[in-house]
């Protein structure tokens, strides 16, 4: 799943197996804190560079067999050795994090999907490697999960990243379904707004879907926590709908009253 704040997705992590709580520890505060670097605080786009060019260094000094200089990348070194993980996946979320700090916007759906393939679909690939699943069907569908997961994620935070200066709805949508930038700093909800939103929604759930098999394929807690994931993006989905595509006054968020229903959805769960 996304890196990004997960407070509408059921990290689920009572389904972790206690053995591998360690490492996901580790990884998500590389994650976590890299992101961090990116996009929180008052630093400068320079100052910010810099700081992930030395997370880059961590990760050159893990590839090297050298001892790593921080505590943080020592652990990660660890972590990394102990159940043989890829490095591209972590150099992939330093590139997406760097790429948030210049790019505010995307021309293209291809280009917000190549930013997904960097900023999210990592995470996917690491927790594939940790259960020892990292096989190529399962990895398409893993990729498939996350990149949906993130576009939901830019759907119901665009007035969020608007105020960060950034629009992650591909510019030719956008001009395609004739929505000017200056509509969404108004956060006005047309007719025109509503389209859009309904293409880009019902985009990311078919991707979501596409990959829903693979919380049926794999096996005990991680199927499980997968599943409520799926379901905890296709709710948010939802609830976009509910809303009239109006994310700028109705944010989904998932309340306690939804945790039953996802349950209840994961349970029902079946191949197609």
């Amino acid at each position: 799943m996304p890196v990004d704040h997960y407070e509408n997705f059921p990290v689920a992590s009572v389904l972790l197996p206690p053995r591998l709580r360690p490492a996901v520890e580790v990884i998500y505060a590389f994650a976590r804190s890299a992101d961090d670097l990116a996009d929180e605080g008052d630093a400068s786009d320079e100052e910010r560079l810099a700081a992930l060019a030395e997370y880059e260094h961590g990760l050159d000094q893990i590839a090297a067999g050298e001892h790593p200089d921080s505590v943080l990348f020592q652990k990660l070194a660890v972590v990394i050795s102990s159940y043989q993980l890829p490095l591209q996946p972590f150099r992939d979320l330093l590139s997406a994090f760097k790429q948030d700090i210049v790019t505010k916007r995307y021309t293209s759906f291809t280009d917000l999907l190549d930013y997904c393939r960097r900023s999210a679909n990592p995470v996917g690939t690491l927790m594939l490697h940790l259960y020892g699943a990292a096989n190529a069907d399962n990895l398409r569908a893993s990729d498939d999960i996350c990149s949906a997961l993130q576009l939901i994620n830019f759907w119901q935070d665009v007035a969020i990243d608007w105020q960060k200066e950034r629009i992650y709805l591909p510019l030719a949508d956008l001009q395609t379904f004739s929505i000017a930038e200056q509509q969404i700093a108004r956060q006005e909800v047309d007719t025109a707004w509503r389209e859009l939103m309904k293409f880009e929604v019902e985009r990311a759930r078919a991707m979501l879907l596409a990959g829903a098999p693979l919380a049926l394929r794999l096996p005990g807690r991680i199927g499980w926590e997968l599943r409520l994931v799926v379901q905890g993006g296709l709710r948010i989905l939802e609830c976009i709908e509910a809303s009239g595509y109006d994310m700028f006054r109705h944010r989904p968020k998932l309340g306690k009253s939804d945790w039953l229903l996802l349950l209840l959805r994961a349970i029902r769960m079946k191949a197609k």
